[in-house]
């Protein structure tokens, strides 16, 4: 049913091998992120939006292919839609990014660690959100893929509540400094939901399928 269903012909294979490159360039973005926090790097934190550009570009041939004919109508919003929550992903991050050129060297040393583990997550939620989609073509249950995804979901969560927690003794010079870094930590934890969300479309749609 699903080789006959994703395999269909040369545009389907196109829409496939796009969606693989959005989301390993959704990975890219979210290692560099990671670097650019662990080095201290304002810099490198401009790949960010250099890539989240790169993916909105196969985003848009993505869906293009698609509302040309590519795949059965009853799949096509499916596969649309979990394009759009990548791209979601794309926008956070980047927000991340933004707020991070203001904030640099100002992260303490305890909440800087803390945000390194979150993009270390981050990525590696990317990284399984790769290899679920991939697992969507062949016979395999997507289960234990998407229990992986809400495990690390969950450990984003109870590092954002400590953070919390310390953010709320931390002394701010300004309030556009304190906002900018609650800002920073929000973008930077919402990536996990919005990946999260994207394995849980995957699902609905494995399920649906068989």
């Amino acid at each position: 049913m699903l080789e006959k269903v994703f395999f269909g012909g040369k545009t389907e294979q196109k829409v496939i091998e796009n969606i693989k490159r959005h989301i390993k360039i959704l990975c890219s973005a979210s290692d560099c992120f990671k670097k650019a926090i662990e080095e201290r790097n304002k810099d490198l934190m401009f790949c960010v939006p250099d890539l989240e550009r790169e993916g909105d570009s196969i985003r848009r041939e993505i869906v293009s292919n698609i509302y040309e004919g590519a795949f059965l109508p009853f799949l096509r919003s499916n596969i649309c839609r979990f394009v759009e929550i990548v791209d979601e992903a794309f926008d956070v991050l980047e927000d991340a990014a933004y707020e991070f050129e203001y904030l640099g060297s100002k992260l303490d040393e305890e909440i800087e660690d803390d945000c390194i583990k979150i993009a270390d997550i981050n990525l590696k939620m990317c990284e399984m959100l790769l290899i679920a989609f991939e697992t969507l073509f062949s016979k395999e249950d997507l289960r234990e893929k998407n229990l992986a995804i809400r495990i690390y979901e969950k450990k984003v969560d109870e590092i954002k509540f400590d953070l919390i927690e310390k953010l709320r003794e931390k002394e701010v010079k300004s309030f556009w400094e304190g906002k900018i870094l609650s800002d920073f930590i929000s973008y930077l934890t919402r990536v996990s939901d919005v990946i999260e969300d994207a394995s849980d479309y995957l699902y609905i749609m494995n399920v649906s399928l068989r």
